[in-house]
């Protein structure tokens, strides 16, 4: 399974060390195979950001704002509700 963390990763800020392995802690516990991959939200201001997101499986809009663009992260949003896309908001 294909998660895309939408938010901006900063190794320094224990919530999104933690997002990545309480993922990678459930999917052990399932037995299932995760990979997950940070998508910025400045990322998902490109005309193709959809493309972007249908790579993931699941999207889980990370914690942590303010985001370096609070209007990618608002797409990644509508992108998985409209589309009933499988979300995860924290």
């Amino acid at each position: 399974m294909r998660v895309g963390i939408i938010g901006d990763y900063n190794p320094n800020f224990h919530s999104h060390v933690a997002t990545n392995a309480a993922l990678q802690h459930a999917a052990a516990h399932l037995g299932i195979n995760v990979e997950t991959q940070w998508v910025p939200t400045d990322s998902l201001l490109e005309s193709d950001y959809g493309n972007r997101l249908t790579d993931y499986d699941r999207l889980f809009a990370s914690p942590g704002s303010p985001y370096r663009s609070f209007e990618g992260m608002l797409r990644g949003i509508e992108f998985a509700r409209t589309r009933d896309w499988p979300f995860v908001g924290t």
